[in-house]
């Protein structure tokens, strides 16, 4: 919790002296270009890779496999294309890592050994 408390304060001071650095160097409107741009970008990628997401997993869902690396994809495409919506290029940054399926693979298998830890330590309780 103390992390989450610690990111909260970090990355936004980040972002805001990135984005003044940003101002300096390449000027304010190509700034607040390409803020807008990624944000346009960021919501047309998600909806586009979203949308494939929920029909890979009704196929699967019909022919009766369990869709869990489906469903790890459509998380990270939701926090990817929520990212990519907030203005800054360190949330950019992450968040078209989050949307491209390469880079996809090595948060997926952050979130496996996230929800296995809590799991394991009775944080999460799964009832069948």
């Amino acid at each position: 919790m103390r992390y989450l408390i610690l990111l909260l304060i970090i990355v936004p001071a980040a972002e805001i002296g990135i984005l003044l650095w940003s101002g300096k160097t390449i000027g304010v409107p190509l700034t607040i270009l390409v803020i807008i741009s990624t944000g346009l970008l960021g919501a047309y990628l998600a909806k586009r890779q979203g949308l494939e997401t929920i029909r890979r997993a009704q196929d699967q869902i019909r022919y009766g496999r369990m869709p869990g690396d489906t469903i790890l994809d459509g998380i990270c495409i939701l926090v990817g294309g929520t990212l990519l919506l907030t203005p800054g290029f360190i949330t950019d940054a992450i968040g078209f890592m989050l949307l491209a399926p390469p880079t996809r693979i090595f948060f997926k298998r952050l979130l496996m050994r996230i929800s296995t830890r809590w799991i394991n330590n009775g944080k999460i309780t799964i009832i069948r």
